[in-house]
């Protein structure tokens, strides 16, 4: 898809992968781009950096009234939404079983059903024109797991999966699905620690957010921001027992604090 003269919603704009891209695609020549955050004064700090093209609003994706709320302003502000990024997320605490069910359900509600209720929002209208994007944020922790956080691997795999679905069944009605799965990336959660830096570096959200472009011109479903991910997924099919091994021994440092 040419993001030229679209209209983009991006859900966690006021920062790091959501900043980036909403940036990006002002860049790209989109005719409007919708700045989605809790933090609505850092929304609007992006989107006057962005000029005339961009506006903020106040959503928490933990609410469908919100996402509602927000498809709603976008559209009467520049009457449709071509493309969503589906992009907030939260890290939370690192645990496993032990962690407490209300953070569990923030997890669950943020990385899992944001998406769901988004879509109901958004891929009528795009399956009505004929034409539409939809852009789900994930993590490589979605395809591979992650030993710091149950609650977050776990999410992140509902992530990909709906995707996955909803490429399924629309893929083939005009709506284009695409998963985001990078790593680690600039954020305020790399920033004050208490995120992994990942083996494989530490990208910019303006990298990231190229690789996204990228991807949906050439509507492919998977953007690896760090192509390391891609030759681990593949490995983690060839031999599932022996990756389960690897990443026990991960998990042990972990809790060794290695």
């Amino acid at each position: 898809m040419d993001i030229q003269g679209k209209v983009a919603i991006v859900t966690g704009a006021a920062s790091g992968i959501g900043a980036g891209l909403a940036r990006r695609f002002a860049a790209e020549g989109a005719r409007g781009v919708v700045l989605a955050d809790l933090n609505q004064e850092r929304a609007e700090g992006v989107a006057r950096q962005i000029g005339g093209a961009a506006m903020a609003v106040r959503c928490d994706v933990g609410r469908e009234a919100d996402i509602q709320a927000l498809v709603a302003a976008a559209r009467q502000r520049f009457g449709q939404v071509d493309i969503y990024v589906s992009n907030a997320g939260i890290l939370g605490r690192m645990g496993g079983i032990e962690l407490e069910d209300a953070l569990w359900d923030a997890m669950w509600r943020i990385h899992g059903m944001a998406h769901v209720w988004a879509a109901r929002a958004v891929v009528p209208e795009m399956v009505a024109r004929g034409e539409g994007y939809f852009v789900v944020t994930a993590s490589a922790a979605g395809l591979l797991n992650i030993v710091e956080s149950a609650p977050y691997g776990v999410t992140k795999h509902a992530a990909v999966a709906f995707a996955e679905w909803l490429r399924i069944a629309y893929g083939r009605k005009g709506v284009r699905v695409s998963c985001l799965c990078p790593q680690s990336v600039e954020s305020d959660m790399t920033r004050d620690g208490t995120g992994s830096a990942g083996l494989d570096g530490v990208l910019t959200p303006a990298q990231v957010a190229e690789v996204v472009v990228q991807t949906l011109r050439d509507e492919t479903f998977l953007a690896l921001p760090h192509p390391s991910v891609a030759q681990y997924f593949q490995a983690k099919g060839q031999d599932y027992d022996r990756w389960l091994g690897g990443m026990q021994k991960l998990y042990a440092r972990h809790m060794a604090g290695g």
